[in-house]
């Protein structure tokens, strides 16, 4: 699995856990540290419970990866999952404005969350078979009865 695809499916897995504010930072060329980085917040710590466990759990039964590092605990508020040269942070609202890792890694492009797929190729259409009408049968026009002027 390339590393921007897994960055992406650890996005995927965050967002299934209804994480928000989920970005991916193309750190390629600007970090010795890791080429890409997944930033994503958790309102809770419960929450920031069930996204490490979705994407660490996901990463092994879908793409038998188990984190390099698993780092943080619950009352730092923050944690980091390591997938070769991809970093997960996963953080709470105050942490993360806290830190700000985007203004830090500003010149860092972002990246798209899912590729887009293409678009359908236009199917032809198919010739429908002749329904044969049945013309209703017109009416002859009533004929106007003519009023007779009236002599004087």
């Amino acid at each position: 699995m390339e590393d921007l695809e897994l960055a992406r499916a650890c996005a995927l897995y965050a967002d299934d856990k209804k994480a928000e504010n989920i970005r991916i930072l193309d750190l390629r060329g600007l970090s010795p540290i890791a080429d890409y980085f997944v930033l994503v917040t958790a309102l809770s710590t419960p929450q920031l419970r069930a996204v490490r466990d979705e994407i660490v759990e996901r990463m092994k039964e879908e793409h038998n990866t188990p984190p390099d590092v698993k780092d943080g605990n619950f009352e730092s508020q923050w944690i980091i999952i390591v997938y070769g040269s991809v970093m997960v942070h996963v953080l709470t609202p105050e942490k993360r404005e806290f830190y700000a890792l985007e203004e830090l890694w500003g010149d860092a492009p972002e990246l798209a969350l899912t590729v887009e797929a293409p678009a359908p190729e236009p199917q032809p259409k198919v010739k429908k078979a002749a329904v044969k009408k049945v013309a209703a049968a017109k009416k002859a026009p009533a004929k106007r009865a003519t009023k007779k002027k009236a002599t004087k």
